[in-house]
């Protein structure tokens, strides 16, 4: 079998740094440490507990799943950064890591630089919910009222300065409308709100709002994202729309500490994307709303340079710089 550029590149490197290659070949030969920034039964600690089983299975050693929550999740990165860089503790991120590097200046760790990206591994799709007494099919249509009403329609959105608020602040400045923004302290206060008509549209797990719109209580939109979910096929995506980089979802995905060994990553990167692969992954994900993603640990570190000029830019806008 003919080496590949890429292997004969990874074997090179690990030549010229002393004990690499003979740690890779030994990885794992104790438990590895998957730490998770939000609270038990979050969307991030929940996938990681579906990984650590899919990669237990695979890499034959145990991982457990830490939960360290604080700081919207800035006390679990910074605990990983500061971790040996030996492939033994790794960090369950989510995309809000992207918003708080935006708005955050007193920040102890560059989360661009000092995490090592391994592999996206799922996505949780938001769809763009209305009211259906708003009388808007579209999002097209939504866009007109707006514009004919200024500042009459209402945007539910989460806490100021989380993933909904600056996706709500991001359709605005896509659409070039200005929807006024409502602040809410859970996501289930604003759906309520939505449903009862107090407010015109949100941002919302299709997972939460798939049988409200099926009953007729509230009407999709638009899927706050490039590709369609499999979860609602039948709605279309913010491309579609005419609205494309206007997205909501929240990805989750795995790194590691900055400096370990580029065969450790490899080696995870390979077994996480073969277990998003399998069905079960697929079934464990559906069941918590959410769909496996997959890629290059490079794939991953350009989404997040993408995402963080994105957010820098929208709380430069909304004047929530640091």
């Amino acid at each position: 079998m003919t080496m590949t550029v890429r292997t004969a590149a990874l074997l090179a490197l690990c030549a010229l740094i002393p004990g690499a290659s003979a740690a890779a070949e030994k990885y794992p030969t104790k438990p590895v440490r998957i730490i998770v920034g939000f609270g038990p039964g979050s969307s991030s600690d929940t996938l990681a507990r579906v990984l650590a089983q899919g990669l237990g299975a695979s890499l034959g050693q145990q991982f457990i799943v830490e939960v360290r929550p604080g700081a919207g999740s800035n006390v679990a990165a910074a605990s990983v950064v500061r971790s040996p860089k030996d492939g033994y503790t790794l960090f369950m991120a989510t995309g809000s890591s992207t918003i708080r590097t935006a708005v955050s200046s007193n920040l102890t760790f560059d989360f661009a630089k000092d995490l090592a990206p391994i592999a996206l591994v799922g996505n949780v799709p938001f769809v763009l919910a209305a009211n259906p007494a708003l009388g808007v099919n579209t999002v097209q249509e939504l866009i007109a009222l707006a514009r004919s009403k200024p500042d009459s329609l209402t945007f539910g959105a989460s806490a100021v300065g989380t993933t909904g608020y600056l996706s709500a602040q991001l359709f605005n400045r896509t659409a070039g409308v200005n929807l006024v923004i409502a602040p809410y302290p859970s996501t289930a206060q604003a759906t309520t709100d939505l449903i009862t008509g107090r407010i015109s549209v949100m941002f919302a797990s299709a997972s939460n709002v798939l049988q409200l719109v099926e009953d007729g209580k509230l009407k999709a939109l638009a899927v706050g994202q490039s590709t369609r979910s499999e979860m609602i096929p039948n709605v279309p995506t913010m491309l579609e729309a005419g609205l494309p980089g206007v997205d909501a979802s929240i990805w989750i995905g795995l790194l590691a500490p900055a400096g370990t060994p580029a065969e450790i990553i490899e080696q995870l990167a390979a077994a996480t994307n073969e277990f998003l692969k399998s069905s079960e992954a697929a079934r464990q994900m559906r069941l918590q709303g959410m769909e496996p993603l997959g890629g290059t640990p490079g794939a991953f570190a350009r989404r997040i340079a993408d995402d963080t000029a994105k957010w820098a830019a929208i709380t430069s806008a909304a004047g929530l710089e640091k």
